[in-house]
């Protein structure tokens, strides 16, 4: 075993917010039952072995997704990836959605995280008017996961422009562990 593989598990310099639906979940699969709770859905091809190799990896994960609670509740659980998350906030919660800068202040204050750290910060998701608005506003890295036909994948708005786009969800790893290596160096540089 190599320095880089004994060290692959240890807390990375990286956080990672991620959404729910279509980026995670295919949205195209969920149940609803008669009060709108999804009750089942599958996620997207790769989705469960990206959240796993992520958290295996050493990254803290948060989800920051609309919707009701327990339907996010019941997708993750169905689908095995509920305990990989170190945070989880809904906007049934808050009373707000993306991108209102609550849903990401919110991930932040329950991940001991200030103002210092947006810089470790990215925001994955599938929904240019909503996640990468409210990471581009919230001073944090977006990431377009350019997968679903469901939303648009490009906007003439600047400020629904992401800093990154991927095309899958496992293409988040190398990414992840791409700027994870750049925030390496840059506090070596600074130490």
């Amino acid at each position: 075993m190599n320095g880089e593989q004994a060290n692959s598990n240890e807390a990375k310099e990286l956080i990672i917010f991620l959404d729910c639906g279509d980026t995670i979940i295919d949205e195209g699969t969920e149940v609803r039952d008669e009060h709108g709770v999804v009750i089942e859905g599958k996620v997207i091809p790769g989705a469960d072995e990206m959240v796993r190799t992520l958290a295996e990896r050493g990254y803290r994960l948060a989800i920051v997704a609309d919707g009701l609670a327990q339907s996010f509740k019941n997708l993750l659980s169905i689908n095995g990836l509920y305990d990989y998350f170190e945070v989880l906030i809904y906007s049934e919660q808050m009373k707000a959605e993306k991108p209102d800068p609550r849903m990401f202040r919110a991930a932040m204050g329950a991940m001991l995280l200030d103002e210092r750290d947006r810089e470790r910060i990215v925001m994955v998701g599938n929904n240019l008017s909503r996640d990468v608005r409210g990471a581009n506003a919230a001073g944090i890295t977006s990431v377009h996961l350019n997968w679903t036909s469901r939303y648009p994948n490009s906007s003439p708005d600047p400020a629904e422009r992401p800093d990154y786009t991927i095309e899958e969800p496992l293409a988040l790893v190398e990414l992840a562990d791409l700027l994870n290596e750049e925030l390496v160096l840059k506090k070596r540089v600074q130490a």
